[in-house]
């Protein structure tokens, strides 16, 4: 049977599911095949998907060597996992999502909510971590002072356990993480329900699982929350991981070829009166010196010398590169802004409406990617709504009715708006067209602050009457 080439197993992205939790704290030993399972067959994918994004792609750091030892061994890595994660995340958070009611009182508490815990960054990262993982995680937690707040978790510490229904509902969140506790390292187990929170120490080799701790919570359902990139939980380079590597050797062995010309091996033709160690002494001196030795009637003989390197087809070698770079773009939905060919207008190097067509990919995913955000951020809101209700700071299904938008963050061509505004005859106030102004916070503000200025120019009164 051949080798499998799949980089990664179903294992290595399986869902976890159980019965129900009573029946899981009745067993405590599936919960630590669960959590070994993550160890041993999820984590390494998660951890070299955080590899590719930080830019140290193993496959070509860590690969066996290519060439002889006296040969070149260039490791060039490019960061294409950052610049596709990164551009989708601006894309679709660079504008911070908004979270609306309809009533002036909820909104208030929403904004008060979404301030205190940062949302808007707290969002940008569980948008991250979906796009480098293909998940993330989220911890929802009444703190010490009595706040509702939420923060977010590693996927390489967090897994969620839902019901083996149809419905797949999530009956128990679990993080695991190693910590010293009385100076030893123990791995602590952390298991949330619905109503309570479980702490186990798993000591010695047995991996024996320990209670420590029961709390109660109140949220009414499980406080970890998971936010998922798409219904195969992939993250948005891990398609293009294989092309990445090719990149990435197509480069070093460039690389190696520049290096290995500079020390091509010489080559001397004809009868001359030079041995090894004075050749080495020459090439190392970037010069030689060749006499030829005189034949029997006493004539010099001829000599020529130059170098012998390996012939490079350069313009095969960057046409392939470049077939790769713009696979990788093209799988990833994502423009290459390097392109000569990447839009260009008048008045910028890429306008709005070019920038649009090389979004068409990644707009086909976009309501893909909303849509599962969007579910998360409900649960969050519910969670926060049930403990608030509890509290009598809220009414039950208070925040039910919130609308949740995402705003695409696209480059804006202005000129190109107000050109075809003037054409068809229109007017602006003068608050609308300070608003247009990046640099302008408030418009209003500053129509005073050019009357005042104004004021202060005109001739005064008393004056005009001399």
């Amino acid at each position: 049977m051949a080798e499998s080439k799949q980089r990664f197993s179903a294992e290595a992205n399986k869902v976890y599911t159980y019965a129900d939790a009573a029946t899981l704290l009745e067993n405590i030993e599936d919960l630590a095949k669960m959590v070994d399972h993550h160890l041993s067959h999820q984590v390494p994918r998660l951890s070299e998907l955080d590899d590719y994004y930080l830019g140290n792609n193993k496959t070509i750091l860590e690969g066996q060597r290519r060439k002889e030892e006296h040969m070149s061994d260039h490791r060039s890595t490019h960061n294409h996992a950052r610049y596709v994660s990164q551009f989708i995340v601006g894309y679709l958070t660079g504008n911070p999502i908004t979270v609306t009611h309809d009533k002036d009182a909820v909104q208030q508490v929403l904004t008060d909510i979404n301030d205190l815990n940062d949302a808007d960054a707290l969002n940008s990262e569980l948008t991250l971590d979906c796009s480098v993982y293909g998940r993330a995680y989220e911890l929802i937690f009444r703190s010490q002072a009595d706040k509702n707040r939420f923060t977010l978790l590693s996927p390489l510490e967090t897994f969620v356990i839902y019901d083996d229904t149809v419905e797949r509902l999530p009956i128990a969140g679990v993080r695991h993480r190693i910590q010293t506790h009385e100076g030893d390292e123990v791995q602590i187990v952390e298991l949330y329900t619905e109503n309570k929170i479980f702490t186990y120490h798993v000591e010695g080799e047995s991996k024996d699982y320990k209670l420590k701790s029961e709390k109660e919570h109140y949220f009414g359902d499980v406080p970890i929350n998971e936010y998922q990139n798409n219904r195969f939980r992939q993250g948005d380079f891990e398609n293009v991981l294989n092309l990445i590597d090719l990149y990435d050797a197509a480069q070093s062995d460039s690389a190696n070829y520049m290096t290995d010309l500079n020390d091509a091996m010489l080559k001397i033709v004809g009868n001359v009166e030079l041995d090894i160690e004075e050749a080495k002494a020459m090439k190392d001196a970037n010069m030689i010196l060749v006499t030829p030795s005189l034949d029997s009637e006493g004539r010099a003989g001829s000599a020529d010398a130059d170098y012998i390197y390996k012939q490079y087809d350069v313009a095969g070698s960057e046409a392939y590169k470049t077939r790769i770079e713009n696979d990788i773009h093209k799988f990833t939905n994502t423009p290459n802004l390097n392109d000569e060919k990447a839009g260009q207008s008048s008045n910028s190097p890429i306008s709005g409406e070019a920038m649009k067509y090389k979004l068409f990919g990644l707009e086909q995913v976009r309501s893909i990617k909303e849509r599962f955000f969007k579910r998360s951020m409900m649960y969050r809101y519910r969670l926060v709504n049930s403990i608030s209700a509890k509290a009598r700071e809220i009414d039950d299904n208070t925040l039910n009715d919130i609308v949740i938008k995402f705003t695409p963050n696209l480059p804006k061509s202005t000129t190109e708006t107000v050109e075809m505004f003037n054409s068809l005859g229109g007017e602006l106030s003068e608050v609308t067209k300070l608003s247009l102004l990046p640099f302008i916070d408030d418009p209003q503000e500053e129509l005073k602050r050019i009357e005042e200025e104004r004021s202060k120019q005109r001739p005064s009164s008393n004056f005009m009457e001399n």
